[in-house]
């Protein structure tokens, strides 16, 4: 009976009523005030000039120590900010000192360019093929 069209309801005033103030109490349930407003830290600031003729531009102003302390934090980077990564991201680099030392080796003297390259020549990184009687044989 999908094909017969079905009449329309006319909401009367009431009804009409009714949906308009359960609207306005969602809304006033919902609805929250802000009076405390503070600088995104994580967001970068761009100063805008100040008119050279205006005299209200003009007059020094206190420092707040609170502003400046929240702004220098901003600009901090993470590694100052946070002991141990927030994002997995932050995992690549986190840590700057090298697993491995690295130290020129003394038994070999081989040059590359004129300076001895130690990661080509660490043993405890590079495993070269080596000949042996077995890899000559099976050659």
């Amino acid at each position: 009976m999908a094909g017969h069209p079905r009449e329309k309801v006319i909401p009367d005033e009431v009804h009409q009523n009714q949906i308009l103030r359960e609207l306005y109490l969602k809304e006033l349930r919902t609805q929250k005030l802000y009076t405390q407003y503070h600088v995104n830290p994580l967001r970068k600031i761009h100063t805008v000039t100040r008119k050279p003729m205006s005299w209200h531009d003009n007059l020094e102003e206190p420092a707040d120590a609170r502003f400046l302390n929240l702004i220098h934090h901003a600009a901090e980077g993470p590694r100052k900010r946070y002991p141990e990564t927030q994002t997995e991201n932050q995992e690549v680099g986190w840590d700057l000192e090298p697993l491995v030392s690295v130290a020129p080796s003394s038994g070999n003297t081989r040059k590359h360019s004129g300076n001895i390259n130690p990661e080509r020549h660490d043993h405890r990184l590079n495993h070269f093929r080596v000949c042996s009687d077995i890899t000559l044989y099976k050659a």
